[in-house]
């Protein structure tokens, strides 16, 4: 809803600054078409024709002008644009709060866990120099282990935008039994790849030969992978002119270079997208609620630094939730092995709600939700 007041704020200032625009163009362009009214007037129409009196043109030019701009309301325009502008700002100031540290707490966090994502962090952006002085700043020592590793990968997608696959055909290579546990088709996606360039930049014997070589050992379980690629043979040179033209879609670059860094940080046991950025896109997504609740919390004069959790849910994207979590609809507590959901209904309640519902009791109760009864021992536990 926010950032829908944003927009419609800025839509109704660029409807007023086009209106001031055009209001502007047409009392430019009428007083041109005046200006030049009067210079083709005091041109002479023939050499022996006499001289107009020039005050006398440039007094009625002046009065003209002054009829013009008094039938132009581009002052009221531009004001109303201003006005607009300054409405804008506030709305800015009322959404978009400079000062973010009111939500930030005062938290016991593990210093070597933070150091450890950092480090992360700027290997997987390749800033290795970065690292080292990190690594000596923070004392963190055995995070060197990681360098020749990413070093590696990095290599290898660098040299793959320069079209050159012979490094990470020599990494799947060395790397052929793990890669088969987690996505056989790796290995044959680059020699497809390395087939193609042949076949666009070299000639039709060096391709065949290649096909023989690499492609051959494939073909019991790739056959149809395999007869495309042989008929591309016949268009050597043109392929992009060919029924074939989606073998040479730059794309398909992209797609291995993105598979190549989703088996290497399988194989390092780390999570495809970086930490870091996961919890500054989520702390950025949630701030704004977080900052609504600081702002209501000091007006009732609740102490924010005090809260064990938060009394409202903080709704984050769908590219945020990565384990399935139950918080209960009655006493808003988290779903735990302690305290599990349960199923009384149609409808479910942590284990805790129930037994107050209940009165600790094995007697009925009401569910809060329908007019439906149950009873404690027909819960059924769930798991997610």
């Amino acid at each position: 809803m926010e950032l829908n007041a944003v927009q419609d704020s800025f839509e109704r200032i660029a409807k007023k600054q086009k209106l001031s625009s055009s209001k502007s163009q047409e009392l430019i362009d009428q007083v041109f078409h005046e200006i030049e009214q009067a210079l083709a007037s005091l041109q002479p129409a023939n050499d022996s024709a006499i001289s107009v009196d020039a005050k006398t043109f440039l007094t009625e030019l002046r009065a003209k002008l002054k009829v013009i701009a008094s039938h132009n309301d581009l002052e009221g325009t531009e004001l109303d644009m201003y006005m607009s502008l300054s409405k804008h700002q506030k709305v800015l100031e009322k959404i978009l709060h400079p000062d973010i540290s009111k939500a930030c707490r005062k938290i016991d966090f593990e210093p070597r866990i933070v150091n450890q994502i950092i480090i992360a962090h700027f290997y997987r952006e390749g800033l290795f120099d970065i690292v080292d002085c990190l690594i000596r700043e923070a004392n963190e020592p055995e995070a060197i282990s990681l360098r020749m590793q990413f070093q590696e990968i990095h290599q290898i997608l660098n040299a793959i935008k320069s079209k050159n696959l012979e490094p990470a055909l020599n990494w799947v290579s060395a790397n052929r039994e793990r890669l088969k546990e987690s996505d056989g088709d790796i290995e044959l996606k680059l020699h497809k790849l390395h087939f193609i360039h042949i076949l666009q930049n070299q000639n039709r014997a060096d391709a065949l030969k290649y096909a023989k070589t690499y492609l051959s050992p494939l073909a019991s379980h790739h056959m149809n992978v395999i007869q495309k690629l042989m008929g591309s043979l016949l268009w050597a040179g043109k392929l992009d002119k060919s029924p074939y033209a989606d073998l040479v879609d730059p794309i398909h670059w992209e797609k291995l270079a993105e598979e190549l860094m989703c088996a290497f940080y399988d194989f390092l046991g780390q999570p495809l997208r970086d930490p870091l950025h996961v919890a500054v896109d989520a702390g950025v997504e949630g701030l704004p609620t977080m900052l609504k609740l600081v702002n209501v919390m000091a007006a009732r004069k609740q102490e924010w630094q005090a809260m064990k959790q938060l009394p409202v849910p903080v709704e984050l994207g769908k590219e945020f939730q990565f384990h399935s979590v139950f918080v209960c609809p009655v006493n808003r507590d988290l779903g735990s092995e302690e305290n599990p959901p349960m199923l009384p209904c149609g409808h479910v309640l942590c284990k805790q709600a129930i037994n107050k519902l209940s009165k600790g009791s094995t007697r009925s109760f009401k569910c809060p939700y329908c007019p439906l009864d149950a009873s404690v021992a027909a819960c059924k536990q769930l798991y997610f």
